[in-house]
């Protein structure tokens, strides 16, 4: 009887937060996510001896992890966790402000009332660490100091007795109660690292490794392999190529793994899934057994498409090409390959936060089991890989996840011809893998390395570390060995991927600037260690303005589903964005519904989705309206209106229709064939029309017929939200959203 094997692999990461000068740490997040998830997330297999999962710790975030348990560790928020209020000065009392917050606001800081008080005293009172800071009082910031880090303990942690006590107390505590929540983070820090060995050691997980300071390792071996990805992408003017670099970051990855849990790994998470041939030989000359990305990167190589169908399931013959072990082959390099479901592992990620443990877990269940069917039918065993990050997620899981864990492992301990497995388990299991001969290069987002390469600040980075490695090769010779060993340290941290995961148009956080600095200062490090004056322009930021913008452009062509569930996350990346700023607004006491809108086209659809804050949709009956226009040349008729109209009831949609107002036509409706028109309402709102409707055709080579004669050269849109005939929330605030009718091309090219 064929046998369906589940291969979860959760990637346990973190950037490199150290400056190896000062030895300062200019973020917390490696502390705050050893204290709440990485203990946890071992331990709890104890509770179920036949599920066995992969768990991939980068070596960079062990040895940090090490810091902190030795006390080696200089962490300001720690310093000013630790600090009596009383003796807080204004700086640290505003630091304090600004950083001890940072946390989700439902699940880690609504679960302690207290802590939720203050947050929202803190909102009330101007919601800046300057206008805030004289409304706290010395109670107040022990209370923030205790709760903040309380609220990252792990759920195990939480049983321990004395802090127990300290929740169940919930608020005015003292001196030694501070003390006491410190001296237990060191404590349970501790725990971490033995809990993965001891685990391993019985068989229960098997750890798998990446390169130790998480570079995107075909870049690393060639930038110009960006362009093979994506032709015509811009490169930075310096073309770094050092593949001895990617050799003895995936060395120190693997002999570090060896020391720390005294098991050589057999496999290897490449940082965001990013592989090459070039790399696959580089790893096999290494020893590595296994590598693993996306299935996007598989569909490249073997020039299909994973499309699914309205169940989320792959027809048989593309699920017989992705539900197994592959095995790529040539005269360079063999290994063995399993690529993720990303359809699957995102359900986890995103979407199953928000549904009833109970629920998600059937459905996760359900969802694993249909997609194999099909190969299974046949009579050949099948093999689902998950993967996923093993922390982000879980700050958005009430309780951390524990409970949807527990159901889902429980259902897969149980399920009659499932075996949980290890990926090298999964690999000698299954003696006939699926050859591969050639291996397009790419990564598990979009199957390319536009988020690292090929944007203005990305390739200025490119160009700022090129320039540092070619002063370390030319200086190193002249210093001395311990300056030497420090000054490549730093290159191989300023190799990192992080940093340029903050730079370009894709992403953006709180901590912009730190990123931005410390990057800086990793480059500016490798000068000075070798007697060198850093270059003037790494004092200045590589992002460009004061702030992050609330619109950023649509850069690539997108072909979302429109399914409202929030699950495809990665098909709207590359769409233009605009996000609300609800924490300026909050002072005037508005209430917010909307939180930010994507939209984007490709050459023959505009795509457009609404988040709501929090991701809930309003409980009260509302209406949506979408307003869309095409701008056109000069000369051209004039441009087109539309308008789609959506009304709510009870959280789903009861009508829709699109017309044309100026002209008084409709042009679709949900009681009508919906023909091109996709509209859907989960826990966002997403919907699909055809450009010609707007006389709208992206210019250049991708550009398709249409039926009209369409002269516009961008689209703008805008998005409200109306309560008993009123409005009440809108996107953008003022204005419109545009988007420029360009080839995908020539999105690429410019941004």
């Amino acid at each position: 009887m064929p046998v369906l094997r589940v291969v979860v692999l959760w990637h346990q990461h973190q950037p490199f937060y150290k400056d190896l000068v000062t030895g300062e740490y200019r973020l917390p997040w490696v502390r705050l996510h050893a204290l709440k998830d990485y203990y946890g997330m071992v331990k709890l297999l104890d509770e179920f001896p036949n599920v066995h999962q992969t768990f991939n710790l980068v070596p960079s975030l062990i040895t940090q992890i090490q810091d902190y348990v030795t006390g080696a560790a200089r962490d300001p928020y720690l310093d000013i966790a630790s600090k009596p209020a009383k003796d807080l000065s204004p700086d640290e009392r505003r630091f304090a402000l600004l950083y001890l917050f940072q946390a989700n606001a439902a699940n880690l800081i609504g679960r302690y009332p207290r802590y939720r008080e203050l947050w929202d005293h803190f909102g009330n009172v101007g919601g800046t660490p300057q206008g805030a800071e004289k409304y706290f009082t010395t109670q107040d910031f022990t209370d923030l100091q205790v709760l903040s880090q309380i609220a990252w303990f792990d759920e195990f942690f939480l049983d321990d007795p004395g802090i127990a006590a300290l929740i169940q107390k919930g608020r005015d505590y003292s001196l030694e109660d501070q003390s006491f929540v410190i001296t237990r983070e060191r404590e349970l820090l501790a725990q971490v690292l033995p809990a993965h060995t001891a685990a391993a050691q019985h068989g229960g997980i098997e750890i798998s490794t990446s390169a130790f300071y998480h570079p995107i390792l075909p870049l690393v071996c060639d930038t110009n392999v960006g362009a093979v990805s994506s032709p015509g992408l811009p490169l930075p003017q310096d073309r770094f190529r050092h593949p001895e670099d990617a050799r003895e970051q995936l060395q120190r990855g693997l002999n570090l793994h060896q020391e720390v849990f005294g098991i050589r790994p057999q496999g290897v998470w490449p940082s965001e899934g990013s592989i090459s041939e070039e790399v696959l030989a580089i790893a096999q000359g290494l020893g590595v057994k296994w590598m693993a990305t996306d299935e996007e990167v598989l569909g490249r190589s073997l020039g299909v498409s994973f499309g699914r169908d309205g169940h989320g399931h792959l027809p048989r013959e593309l699920a017989q090409k992705l539900y197994t072990v592959h095995r790529f082959e040539n005269d360079q390099a063999q290994m063995n390959l399993i690529f993720r479901d990303h359809t699957i592992s995102d359900l986890i990620g995103f979407v199953y936060s928000g549904v009833p443990p109970q629920d998600a877990a059937q459905h996760l269940m359900r969802n694993i089991k249909e997609s194999a069917q099909p190969v299974l039918d046949t009579g050949h065993d099948a093999v689902v890989p998950i993967i996923l990050d093993g922390e982000n997620a879980w700050e958005y899981y009430p309780q951390s996840g524990r409970e949807f864990l527990r159901r889902f492992y429980d259902a897969l301990q149980h399920e009659p011809g499932v075996e949980a497995t290890t990926v090298s388990e999964a690999i000698q299991r299954h003696p006939h893998p699926f050859i591969l001969k050639s291996l397009v290069p790419g990564s598990w987002i979009h199957a390319n390395f536009n988020v690292w390469i090929g944007a203005p600040e990305d390739n200025r980075a490119w160009d700022y570390l090129s320039q540092a490695r070619n002063f370390y090769a030319q200086a190193a010779p002249a210093a001395s060995e311990a300056q030497r060993q420090l000054a490549f340290e730093e290159v191989l941290i300023a190799e990192g991927s992080d940093w340029n995961w903050w730079y370009g148009p894709e992403h953006h956080s709180a901590n912009d600037r730190e990123f931005d600095q410390l990057y800086r200062k990793h480059l500016s490090n490798i000068y000075q260690l070798l007697a060198g004056r850093p270059p003037d322009y790494l004092a200045q930021p590589i992002i460009g303005g004061a702030e992050r913008p609330a619109v950023l452009p649509q850069t690539t062509y997108i072909h979302p589903r429109i399914t409202g569930d929030m699950v495809r996350y990665f098909e709207w990346m590359g769409a233009a964005v605009y996000t609300a700023d609800r924490r300026a607004g909050a002072m005037h006491g508005k209430q917010f519904l909307l939180d930010a809108v994507h939209a984007g086209i490709d050459a023959s659809y505009i795509y457009g989705r609404l988040d709501f804050v929090e991701n809930r949709v309003p409980a009260e009956n509302f209406e949506l309206v979408v307003n869309l226009e095409s701008s056109t040349i000069a000369g051209a008729p004039s441009p087109r209106t539309l308008r789609l109209d959506v009304s709510v009831e009870a959280g789903k949609i009861r009508s829709w229709k699109v017309s044309a107002p100026e002209e008084g036509i409709s042009l679709a409706a949900s009681d009508q064939p919906a023909g091109p028109v996709a509209v859907a309402l989960l826990r966002n709102f997403e919907f699909k029309l055809p450009l010609y409707w707007l006389q709208a055709v992206p210019a250049g080579p991708s550009a398709t017929s249409t039926p009209a004669a369409p002269a516009a050269t961008k689209l703008r849109l805008r998005f409200s939200l109306w309560q008993n005939g009123l409005p009440s929330d809108g996107l953008p605030v003022e204005g419109w959203m545009e988007l420029h009718l360009s080839s995908e091309q020539d999105l690429i090219a410019q941004y």
